[in-house]
């Protein structure tokens, strides 16, 4: 398997655990929310009511998931930075 390949691999893993950490979340199944993976680089998307879920959503996609580079919040919602979008890497 070739760099790329692990690497889109990898991607598509970290997706497919961070939207199954959202559709466990009780406060957060129901928005569907949008997760997209690049280079370990999560980037979520879509709105939510409250700054809280905001801020929940954001945790949750980047809590304790080994090989997460970082997360890109671009969900909406009242209070957020605006543009809504917040970017936190985990780069060394």
């Amino acid at each position: 398997m070739t760099h790329e390949e692990q690497a889109l691999s990898s991607d598509s893993a970290l997706r497919a655990e961070v939207l199954h950490r959202l559709a466990e979340d009780e406060y957060l199944a129901p928005l569907g929310l949008r997760v997209g993976v690049l280079n370990a680089i999560i980037h979520l998307c879509g709105s939510v009511p409250t700054l809280d879920l905001w801020r929940r959503a954001e945790r949750i996609a980047g809590e304790s998931l080994p090989g997460v580079r970082g997360v890109v919040n671009r969900i909406q919602a009242p209070g957020a930075p605006n543009p809504s979008r917040t970017i936190h890497l985990n780069l060394p």
